[in-house]
């Protein structure tokens, strides 16, 4: 293995690709096979009376079998899908309320200097930041928003700060820092200000190989301004297979072909840009031409307060923009999608034997299990694994899987879940801290924190 534990950072070690299983002591992991029993989505394909078998940290098997008596299984009545996977997120931003901006806007420079935006997000987060008593709370912000994430479904996210706390103390998986063994992806938020040199060596990077996701935040608005940032990715030669826009709102058709063309990617966030400009990216058209895309829920200020309730925004516009979307296309967009757009479709995305397991259960109300999966909300996740641990869940069913587990137990939705909070800690000689110490901790500095469980 590596230096540092690889399983949220990647179960299957780049050295040794046959490790499997946590470390002792740092996560809830079953000791034995076990299997969850339910309607399993694939999500290529559904089986209503399925089984999806874990065994360390990686799915053994997907089917209709039922597993060998040896293997615990866990009958869950619900519908089993893989761990939800959010492409575009700003996680330090991510414990606040929603804002309701008192105006619409014409592009991100606009809000950004708007005084509503200051005193609403801003103030509290700088302060939360700030080094007071010689401490930050960045790395106690990002977990407490990494919870948020979890708790939603979402086993895999994108948009960590380059000052993100150590990696090996990450709750969920972030796909452009290392990941399974590797870092090969990068991501720029305001492409304008990425100098000459780090233009180049980004081609050189995406050309060699060396990169295989290229995060931008590009034509986030609805103005020539806003289109214009394309034509300086264009003429920066930087719209390739490995480009992954994020938003898009201003391109137009011509724009559109010319990411189809390059093999670009697009990355969606209708709800942020609804709110703050009134209008979204051509996604319906996007879709007909072929281009890749996946959803992001953007931040708490503008966007949806988690990747579920994105998917509801999804179908609907996609419906307003004239083409009515089947919910299994709408799933693939935040799971396999996600993860071939993400260059990680080996290794999450499906449940597949031999990937990672990351699975969510969700309660079932639907028949069709694709729109049970568009139309649920946190409410209605009863279990989370990643990597083969048991992250956050109904109680009894982890204490089923893995027995007794000194995991954190909280209050959502009326009744109690259980979360383990440990993350993945190998160097610090403390313990993590629990849910309730980091929210306390915020709230203590600024009481504009907003709850994960609502």
């Amino acid at each position: 293995m590596d230096e540092f534990d690889e399983r949220y950072f990647g179960g299957i070690s780049e050295a040794d690709p046959a490790a499997v299983g946590p470390p002792p002591g740092t996560a809830v992991a079953p000791e034995r096979p076990f299997a969850l029993r339910g309607c399993v989505i694939t999500p290529d394909e559904r089986i209503d009376d399925g089984y999806v078998e874990v065994a360390g940290d990686r799915i053994t098997s997907v089917g209709d079998r039922p597993p060998a008596s040896s293997i615990v299984v866990l009958d869950t009545d619900g519908v089993i899908l893989p761990g939800l996977i959010d492409l575009h997120g700003h996680p330090e931003f991510n414990v606040f309320a929603p804002w309701e901006p008192p105006r619409l806007f014409e592009n991100r420079g606009q809000w950004r200097a708007s005084p509503e935006y200051r005193s609403v997000v801003r103030e509290p987060w700088n302060r939360l930041t700030a080094e007071i008593d010689g401490v930050s709370l960045l790395p106690t912000l990002t977990r407490y928003a990494e919870a948020r994430s979890l708790v939603g479904g979402v086993t895999a996210i994108q948009g960590a700060s380059a000052k993100y706390p150590d990696p090996d103390e990450s709750l969920v998986r972030n796909v452009d820092r290392r990941i399974f063994g590797r870092h090969r992806a990068r991501s720029a938020i305001d492409f304008d200000r990425e100098d000459d040199a780090t233009r180049a060596l980004r081609r050189e990077q995406i050309a060699s190989g060396e990169v295989t996701a290229y995060y931008v935040h590009l034509a986030e608005g609805i103005d020539e301004r806003s289109r214009r940032e394309f034509d300086d990715i264009a003429g920066a030669d930087l719209v390739t297979p490995a480009t992954v826009l994020v938003h898009g709102t201003a391109l137009g058709e011509a724009e559109l072909r010319a990411v189809r063309e390059a093999g670009a990617s697009l990355v969606w966030s209708p709800q942020s840009n609804l709110r703050l400009y009134g209008r979204t990216t051509a996604a319906a058209r996007a879709l007909e031409l072929g281009i890749p895309m996946a959803l992001g829920a953007d931040w708490q200020p503008s966007g949806s307060p988690s990747l579920l309730a994105e998917l509801g925004v999804a179908q609907r516009q996609l419906a307003v923009q004239g083409r009515p979307t089947p919910p299994r296309e709408l799933v693939a967009m935040v799971t396999s999608t996600a993860a071939r757009i993400a260059g990680l479709e080996d290794r999450i995305g499906r449940l597949r034997p031999g990937l990672a397991a990351d699975i969510v259960v969700l309660e079932r109300h639907h028949e069709d299990p694709w729109l049970n999966v568009v139309d649920a909300s946190p409410a209605w996740v009863r279990l989370v694994v990643i990597g083969g641990d048991l992250a956050y869940g109904h109680g009894p069913w982890i204490e089923a899987l893995a027995g007794p587990a000194d995991l954190e137990t909280a209050q959502a939705w009326g009744r109690p879940v259980s979360l383990d909070t440990r993350y993945s800690v190998r160097r610090s000689a403390t313990p993590a801290p629990r849910l309730a110490e980091v929210r306390a901790a915020l709230l203590a500095r600024d009481l504009r924190v907003g709850p994960i469980f609502a």
